[in-house]
């Protein structure tokens, strides 16, 4: 199991989290700064560097045991400062003034609602899928698309690319198996799960419009593979 990790074996301070989890967004957003200031990084490059590498941090409130309490505060911080940040220049180069998606919002959203459900349950692996799948999967898949991706199609208005959908869905699947992996081991309901919630995650994704996408696909990935497991104990 991911919740024992040797070396571990007495939960830091609280403080201590904060602190390693507030280093880890400082480090990720000090390097969207260099990326931006010293190689002239493309805006949407700076959004998904924050993107990816905000993500990881339900890996080190995992990993650290931090308490539910200090994710959903966290969450409606995070919240609040991306709501204000669409009308004031409070994150820039990660949200324009006036740009016409919630993203940033949703995503912060989806982190308090995970963590609130899951860490009560004591099943924080399942948060760690809807996060992951989010960050890792919808990251890779808008940069692959945005520069590989030649064969597009529409759905319901929103432009994508067979590339980029690709792309979803395979890393969706290596974020969910890698996770399940360390966590229910090398059985049937592990590949099968995590494939569900890859091919899921990318209709998701697909069907998504003005940034709603970092809210369905957290939410439904996580909550498929938990219903799944469910269904199918190991």
């Amino acid at each position: 199991m991911f919740t024992s990790v040797p070396g571990l074996t007495s939960i830091p301070s609280l403080w201590l989290q904060i602190t390693i989890v507030a280093v880890w967004v400082l480090l990720v957003l000090l390097i969207a700064w260099v990326v931006k200031r010293f190689a002239n990084g493309e805006p949407e490059i700076l959004r998904k560097i924050v993107h990816i590498g905000t993500g990881n941090v339900i890996l080190l409130a995992w990993w650290l045991d931090v308490p539910a309490s200090v994710g959903i505060t966290a969450s409606i911080l995070a919240s609040a400062v991306t709501l204000l940040s669409y009308r004031f220049p409070i994150l820039p180069g990660i949200n324009s003034v006036g740009r016409q998606s919630l993203g940033t919002f949703f995503y912060a959203v989806s982190v308090g609602i995970l963590v609130a459900y899951f860490w009560h349950l004591q099943q924080p692996q399942y948060a760690a899928i809807g996060i992951m799948v989010m960050a890792w999967g919808d990251g890779l898949a808008a940069l692959i698309g945005q520069r590989f991706g030649k064969h597009q199609y529409k759905i319901f208005g929103a432009q994508k690319s067979w590339e980029g959908s690709f792309t979803m869905a395979l890393v969706s699947y290596l974020v969910s198996s890698l996770i399940l992996l360390g966590v229910e081991g090398n059985t049937w309901q592990t590949w099968v799960v995590s494939l569900a919630v890859a091919l899921v995650a990318t209709g998701l994704e697909a069907v998504s419009f003005l940034g709603v996408d970092n809210l369905t696909v957290p939410l439904g990935s996580a909550a498929l593979a938990f219903a799944l497991f469910q269904l199918w104990p190991t």
